[in-house]
């Protein structure tokens, strides 16, 4: 039990638990996940928000009236924990009393018991909120918890700090047509792209920053690869000498976010069958040194998702690595914000970090300089009265500083080798998808 106030809540309980109480009595909430009836007694699976533990029920042993009982009852119930070496964690509650707290209206729609969930994407979709019941599908978004976790603490022990910018916005960071529009009293407004804007003008008085917290963008996709909605986790930082100081932040930040995710959810990994990568140092190639490699043109200005699964083969083949950094994109093709190459100005000081065959962050060095910022917008055709606001970081002083922002659901599903994106997503938004 745990004290708040005046009321005992019941906490929730863990295989550490059970072998602590091993002998004696406890109490805890669960769901009931499954019932298997045998001659005499019961197997009750009982679910709770992380696990899902064995207890036996055994007639005239239980003082609980268990008469309706069914999967998706949720119940508090009080027993001993057993030494039992086919149950999982090697314990099994042996019941002592159940009290039937709700009983659902109707049968779930899905397999929610059985080891996998077996359904299509789009029922998956349609029954999320039974879908995530299931203790795999659920297991995903621990791990997503994890990433962020890790993400959070590697940032604030190199001294970011943490904050929360607007997500209605009068201009897109990215430009273009992949922007939500909506009315703001009167006026229009967009869902914000990105909060590049925002971190770049908290650097000014804060240095390092950082966001978790959900991008918009009106892309007509319908691939395994996007969403329209989706996390992004972003950080900023000052006084670095060029693109390369972010790389290495980035590296340093992985690692950490995979020695968390080892640490503490070995079991949602092993649930899952997650192979994480091992990461010691990240190759890079420039843009043109991936079309070589690539046996491809250099009148091509980005890359295909083809492309992409390629240059992951090759980093794996060539340097054992399941990332691999691409710099230097042609200007023309990366936002108005990122500074030129000093090398040659055609290109941009910007790179991408591709992880098993998807692009999973883009960042680079931003222009800290006024005159050059509005170079570029003229380079750009872009009106300089639409930035006024963001144009004033520069003209009141900026230092050199550079980011990123990673895709969290990307991230997820390639540490996970998930098929399709929506998987690594809540409850999913994109072309289709509005409910739940």
């Amino acid at each position: 039990m745990q004290q708040i106030g005046k009321r005992e809540l019941i906490k929730e309980i863990t295989p550490d638990d059970l072998r602590r109480s091993e002998g004696k009595e406890i109490t805890f909430c669960a769901c009931v996940h499954k019932i298997r009836e045998m001659s005499g007694f019961s197997f009750i699976l009982l679910r709770t928000g992380r696990y899902v533990f064995q207890s036996v029920y055994e007639d005239g042993k239980c003082a609980g009236n268990i008469s309706g009982l069914k999967e998706g009852a949720y119940v508090k119930v009080s027993g001993v924990p057993v030494r039992e070496n086919r149950a999982s964690y090697g314990f099994e509650t042996v019941l002592s009393d159940m009290e039937i707290l709700s009983v659902p209206a109707a049968e779930y729609p899905l397999k929610v018991s059985a080891k996998k969930l077996g359904c299509s994407l789009e029922a998956n979709m349609s029954f999320r909120s039974v879908a995530l019941r299931h203790p795999m599908e659920r297991a995903v978004f621990k791990i997503s918890e994890g990433v962020v976790t890790g993400f959070r603490d590697f940032l604030l022990g190199q001294n970011f700090t943490e904050i929360h910018t607007p997500k209605i916005v009068a201009a897109g960071a990215e430009g273009g047509a992949n922007i939500f529009k909506l009315k703001y009293f009167g006026k229009d407004a967009y869902l914000a792209q990105s909060p590049q804007f925002y971190k770049q003008t908290c650097v000014a008085f804060f240095d390092r920053v950082f966001e978790i917290a959900p991008v918009y963008r009106a892309e007509k996709h319908n691939s395994p690869r996007h969403l329209n909605e989706y996390i992004g986790l972003d950080f900023e930082m000052a006084f670095i000498k060029d693109m390369t100081d972010v790389m290495e932040t980035e590296t340093a930040l992985l690692k950490h976010i995979i020695a968390h995710l080892e640490e503490n959810y070995g079991h949602e990994l092993e649930m899952l069958g997650a192979e994480l990568p091992k990461i010691t140092e990240i190759p890079a190639v420039t843009f043109f040194e991936a079309l070589e490699i690539l046996g491809k043109e250099r009148s091509q200005f980005d890359l295909d998702p083809a492309d992409e699964v390629r240059l992951c083969e090759y980093a794996k083949s060539e340097f054992d690595s399941d990332f691999i950094f691409v710099t230097k994109f042609p200007g023309l093709k990366r936002p108005f914000y990122v500074m030129d190459s000093p090398e040659d100005p055609k290109l941009a000081e910007s790179f991408d970090l591709l992880f098993r065959g998807l692009e999973i962050t883009t960042g680079g060095q931003r222009i800290h300089d006024c005159n050059e910022q509005l170079e570029k917008l003229r380079r750009f055709r872009i009106d300089p009265a639409e930035l006024g606001a963001y144009l004033d970081i520069h003209k009141y002083g900026m230092p050199p500083h550079g980011g990123l922002g990673i895709g969290l659901e990307r991230l997820v599903m390639k540490l996970l080798n998930l098929s399709n994106i929506r998987m690594a997503s809540l409850f999913p938004r994109d072309i289709h998808h509005l409910d739940p």
